[in-house]
């Protein structure tokens, strides 16, 4: 799903594979010449765990899009010149290599947009209600990073 026509932030929740390229190209401005986009990907182990094969991501779906607005928000107080922010998670089973999480952030400048996007996925990791269950070999569990998200306002700086 596109973000509204108009709009400067883009959030999504989806079970569908992440518009990658989409939101890239959707972030480029005249005015930006900076444009910062990080993927995460599942990977085969986590700390203290190999041989995952899969992640399953959950979430409460009431609190997820309004808390990745919050994120974005935050960013955007921090560092007024940004252009465009992006953020994209998808929940459901997902292989490896396939990409769970997308960050773009555009500003004039690459460090603001370096700067934007390092903190939108930090305080989204830490804030948005969104858990994985990983899965391997032997069985599944929740990943042991699993935490209460807190506001984002709660996230230092």
């Amino acid at each position: 799903m596109p973000p509204v026509a108009g709009a400067d932030d883009w959030v999504l929740v989806t079970e569908e594979p992440l518009p990658v390229a989409e939101a890239l190209d959707w972030a480029v401005l005249p005015s930006c010449g900076a444009v910062v986009t990080f993927c995460g990907t599942v990977r085969d182990h986590s700390e203290g765990r190999d041989g995952v094969v899969a992640l399953e991501y959950e979430c409460y779906r009431e609190h997820a899009s309004p808390r990745l607005a919050a994120v974005a928000g935050s960013a955007r107080s921090r560092w007024p010149e940004l252009g465009r922010i992006a953020l994209l998670h998808r929940v459901g089973e997902l292989g490896l290599s396939e990409v769970s999480v997308v960050v773009v952030a555009s500003a004039p400048h690459r460090a603001e947009a370096f700067d934007a996007a390092r903190h939108c996925i930090d305080t989204l990791k830490a804030t948005v209600p969104i858990w994985k269950r990983e899965r391997w070999a032997g069985g599944s569990d929740w990943a042991s990073c699993a935490h209460e998200p807190r506001e984002a306002s709660d996230v230092s700086r």
